[in-house]
């Protein structure tokens, strides 16, 4: 299992198929050109096969969001999931302290993530997961700063199984892109559709 996790091409091989092929539509998904996106060190105990990936969303050498998406795979499947695969992510963008302090902030980011998913047709279950929001207040000789807030979403599901087991991780990581440049406050790839609400444009971005 470590060694699947590290990436080696021979322990990939012994993986299940459904895994293979859900870890190859990840790697070979077209997303739009602010993200940048590249595989990352997954987590070694929470599944007996794991694929992670690190994403931020880039303009003119900024990053306005990013995250951090895990594949997990259990192939006796798992209860609390209620299949045998499952999403975990970790999504943060800096934010307007007087955006942070709207009490509707946790629900409307909750929205984004269940509305990315349903924007594109996928079918998942058990959803779950936290918003965070977070200022930082500096003092002394870190006075001169301005306060700064921080939006976080923690989240995971279920992606249901498709043709071969394998669930469609392509379109799951597109939604997760999706609310990553929605987080970061980018209109949607396609203009013009009413049921994408973003957030507005930052004090600046943050450099990298």
């Amino acid at each position: 299992m470590d060694d699947e996790q590290e990436g080696d091409p021979d322990a990939r091989d012994t993986a299940p198929p459904p895994f293979r092929a859900a870890v190859d539509a990840l790697r070979t998904a077209r997303l739009r050109a602010e993200i940048e996106i590249e595989p990352t060190r997954p987590p070694q105990r929470l599944a007996p096969f794991a694929y992670a990936l690190e994403a931020a969303v880039v303009q003119e050498d900024e990053d306005l969001a990013d995250g951090r998406l895990v594949l997990l795979h259990d192939p006796a499947g798992h209860e609390a999931w209620q299949g045998s695969f499952r999403l975990v992510t970790l999504v943060r963008a800096e934010l307007e302290p007087e955006m942070a302090s709207d009490p509707l902030l946790p629900e409307v980011c909750w929205s984004w993530l269940t509305g990315a998913l349903q924007a594109r047709g996928l079918s998942y279950g058990e959803p779950s997961g936290t918003v965070t929001r977070a200022s930082s207040h500096y003092f002394g000789g870190l006075a001169a700063r301005p306060a700064a807030s921080q939006i976080e979403i923690r989240a995971s599901w279920t992606p249901r199984e498709g043709a071969g087991g394998a669930p469609d991780t392509a379109g799951h990581l597109a939604s997760w892109c999706d609310l990553l440049a929605q987080v970061a406050g980018l209109p949607p790839a396609s203009p013009g559709d009413p049921s994408v609400v973003t957030l507005p444009q930052r004090r600046g971005p943050q450099p990298r």
